[in-house]
């Protein structure tokens, strides 16, 4: 199972609690919306908001990292997959330095994300190598998938927005979670409570 991160995973949206401490949070939440309703090239958007983050010091992402709220049912679909014998991934096009601490702490078996330049202790407003976007989570989901050994009709992406849709293609069945119009017209479910334990009927891993 892969699930996207920001207002998934997670109750915030990364890059605008970045943007709170850069005074961009308007700006980038907007272009943020345009992008998950598919109206934006995922990684022109990505690379718009983190130019408004220029300046900022690196350290501000333990205070974002403080702020973040898993969402609920998160520790009960982790425990339940695992006790399955399943394995249970993120792919997210938000950041590393805020996502690993969080992946380890829930227990997760594979995570990836966009990494945040930063030179002589500040964020430089770009984004360090290549970028995770819409068609990396769809390849990402494969190529972990191969390393489980897992063939693609059995996996399960869940996701929220436009980025998420290749990922949601290749995958066997595709949970659209609180999501947005384009999610919600192709998703094989929709859970529209944010708790994201409402899987494990789905899944047979609870009656």
């Amino acid at each position: 199972m892969v699930l996207d991160v920001d207002s998934t995973l997670i109750e915030d949206e990364v890059i605008e609690l970045l943007a709170d401490a850069a005074g961009s949070r308007d700006l980038v939440a907007a272009i943020t919306e345009r992008a998950m309703h598919g109206e934006l090239d995922f990684e022109q958007s990505l690379r718009e908001r983190v130019a408004t983050l220029e300046g900022l010091p690196a350290d501000v992402v333990e205070e974002v990292r403080a702020r973040i709220t898993v969402t609920r049912g998160v520790p009960e679909l982790i425990a339940a997959v695992h006790e399955a014998g399943g394995r249970i991934a993120t792919v997210s096009g938000g950041f590393h330095e805020v996502l690993d601490p969080l992946a380890e702490q829930l227990g997760l078996d594979y995570w990836r994300a966009n990494r945040l330049e930063v030179a002589d202790g500040r964020l430089t407003g770009r984004v360090h190598g290549g970028v995770i976007d819409a068609a990396a989570k769809a390849s990402t989901l494969i190529e972990w998938a191969d390393d489980c050994g897992v063939p693609l009709e059995r996996t399960v992406a869940v996701g929220d927005g436009a980025n998420d849709l290749p990922m949601m293609a290749v995958c066997g069945l595709s949970v659209g979670f609180d999501a947005k119009p384009p999610v919600r017209d192709v998703a094989d479910i929709l859970i529209d409570v944010r708790d994201l334990s409402q899987l494990l009927p789905v899944l047979g891993l609870r009656s």
